[in-house]
């Protein structure tokens, strides 16, 4: 079996190339800085040469079974509007998957079989003062996921929106982190997600009843405080 991940150069994807080679796979990954595990390829996902460099791995691959979107950033918007952070944001957690998934699946529908799973965010249910556009490519990420899912399954091709809360990377940056979860937990998620294909999976589950609870206020309130 062979797993392409796109950013496992540290965090989920790192954790996931170690959990899927002792398990006997066989991994290449993509990722902006060299990765310690599995044949690694260096690229920036937002960057004009990757569909190339993607290709051409993929080239030399042959068929993918599974292909994991584990990049992503978190940008803060912060008292001096950097927008072009979030500029970047959408580059790298939306756009990158998209260009990822233009890439692999066509090979997938082909073979009749495979899996792509995205890594997004509870983050999708909620609008966000602090990091606009990381709520908002999840949200775009989920959709994209889920609409690609009802598109592709019938054609042998899963595909898997992960929804994670706060997960002990560099990514949490927030200072209050309710229910937050190791990494070794979110490759169990993951790995769980392989054997099981749904179309979408919400982890922890108490925080996905909290984002449920709270995304309609939330939206509400900042409705009311903006217009």
């Amino acid at each position: 079996m062979h797993a392409l991940i796109v950013g496992n150069s540290d965090g989920i994807g790192l954790a996931l190339t170690h959990r899927l080679l002792g398990a006997g796979w066989t991994v290449t990954g993509v990722s902006r800085r060299p990765a310690p595990a599995g044949v690694a390829h260096t690229a920036d996902v937002a960057s004009p040469e990757f569909p190339a460099l993607l290709a051409r791995v993929l080239a030399g691959v042959g068929d993918v079974d599974l292909c994991v979107y584990a990049a992503g950033i978190g940008e803060l918007l912060g008292p001096g509007l950097a927008l072009a952070g979030q500029t970047r944001t959408f580059e790298v957690n939306l756009l990158g998957l998209a260009r990822t998934v233009e890439a692999v699946v066509p090979g997938m529908v082909a073979a009749g079989r495979g899996h792509v799973i995205g890594l997004s965010s509870m983050a999708d249910a909620v609008l966000s003062a602090d990091a606009p556009a990381y709520a908002a490519s999840k949200a775009g990420m989920t959709s994209y996921l889920l609409g690609l899912d009802a598109a592709l399954r019938p054609r042998g091709v899963a595909v898997t929106a992960v929804r994670f809360g706060f997960v002990d990377t560099k990514m949490a940056k927030s200072p209050v982190t309710p229910f937050k979860i190791t990494t070794e937990r979110a490759v169990d998620v993951l790995m769980q997600c392989v054997r099981t294909r749904p179309a979408v999976l919400s982890r922890p589950r108490r925080m996905a009843a909290l984002t449920g609870t709270l995304g309609p206020l939330l939206r509400t309130a900042a409705r009311l405080r903006h217009g």
